[in-house]
């Protein structure tokens, strides 16, 4: 069954993305018709647990999914799978009839998750987040501001990570139907990369949802959870962005002579071209394995107690990091090879190097993984905080 959904996402990816680099890149209104064109073909939202109405592909194979929408356009990959941390939340943590209505809607529509966690004072310290809720009998009231959120305009429901105003200890991730009154977007941003998705700032102002829309367990566990899907397909992303770049490379080298040659034949072409191509088979390995791993939890008998108990996966923030940083490395030899023209917006190749960096910046740079790994595995059991 999955081969058969990465069989027509190639061939989603060559009708729907290639050849359109300029449009995606022109910041399109979100959503794009192609991401219309993905729920027609029966692939929006294809890692939605087969309850729910998904095909429940797991993530492993969802690095390869996301490898060749990348390959197409990087922003439209980010835009379609970035649902996958809000819906492994409530999946596993969410009461089973308010999973059931919103993953079973989603599934029906390919429609959206927003993920509302971002704000500018807490930056990547999650725990000094602002937003808070208020408890008034079977309610919650939601305010606060919040930064960078993808999404957000076009979702069907939002997931927010909010204090309790009463005790600042009670962090929860709370379900928000988008059309609650109080929502607002402030703006969409413009990014440098990645212009075929939609990230917002977004403004909650007294937001009323039930109390039964809140999340089970600690908030910052739960995103710890859902992060580990999240940070694997971002990092999958750079395996099909250099893929991309390793064919341009190609293409050019081809018709570009130096020394009388063809470049194609130049001994430190090869060798670059042989470098990029290890890069990409570590970089694919690594998220695959984050994969193999996270679905391995999911499969044991107790999924969300699993989960909740590993948090943050070493596997997850390895390739999450080691992908940013390999895949930068693939981009910068790539608009190398191309001269002056690399780093001119008349070529495909600028684009592709803005897509990249992307990588190695959310949810969570590189320092922030670093501290991470640090924290969570080279610091003895006992002594961790």
């Amino acid at each position: 069954m999955t081969a058969d959904i990465l069989a027509r996402v190639k061939e989603f990816t060559e009708a729907e993305l290639l050849g359109k680099e300029a449009y995606f890149d022109s910041r399109p209104s979100v959503p794009t018709p192609a991401s219309e064109k993905l729920h027609a073909a029966g692939l929006a939202n294809w890692w939605i647990p087969a309850e729910y109405g998904g095909a429940g592909v797991g993530l492993e194979e969802s690095v390869d999914i996301v490898s060749e929408l990348s390959y197409g356009d990087a922003g439209f990959a980010f835009s379609s799978f970035l649902s996958i941390l809000g819906t492994t939340m409530l999946h596993l943590f969410g009461e089973r009839q308010l999973a059931a209505r919103y993953l079973g809607e989603m599934a029906r529509t390919g429609g959206f998750c927003g993920i509302l966690v971002s704000e500018e004072g807490a930056g990547s310290e999650l725990g000094r987040t602002a937003t808070s809720f208020t408890r008034t009998g079977d309610s919650l009231v939601i305010t606060g501001d919040k930064y960078f959120s993808t999404n957000t305009d076009a979702a069907d429901f939002l997931l927010v990570a909010a204090r309790s105003a009463a005790d600042e200890s009670d962090f929860s991730v709370v379900l928000v139907p988008r059309d609650t009154e109080g929502i607002e977007i402030v703006r969409r941003w413009d990014m440098l990369g990645m212009r075929g998705s939609g990230t917002y700032e977004v403004r909650l102002h007294d937001c009323v949802v039930p109390a039964s829309h809140a999340l089970s367990g600690n908030g910052l566990r739960l995103l710890e959870a859902g992060l580990n899907a999240s940070r694997t397909l971002i990092a999958a992303t750079a395996i099909g962005v250099s893929r991309r770049i390793r064919e341009l490379s190609m293409e050019y080298a081809a018709g570009k002579w130096v020394k009388g040659v063809p470049l194609v034949s130049n001994s430190v072409f090869i060798a670059k071209l042989g470098q990029i191509e290890m890069l990409i088979d570590v970089m694919r390995n690594q998220c695959r394995a984050a994969g193999a791993e996270f679905d391995g939890i999911l499969a044991s008998p107790v999924p969300a107690a699993s989960i909740y108990r590993a948090g943050t996966l070493r596997t997850a923030l390895a390739a999450k990091m080691y992908c940013g940083q390999a895949g930068w490395s693939v981009a910068t030899t790539g608009s190398e090879m191309f001269g002056g023209l690399g780093y001119t917006n008349e070529h495909l190749i600028s684009k592709l190097v803005r897509d990249l960096r992307y990588v190695g910046l959310v949810e969570g740079g590189d320092d922030v993984i670093r501290d991470l790994l640090f924290s969570r595995y080279v610091v003895p059991a006992m002594k961790r905080r």
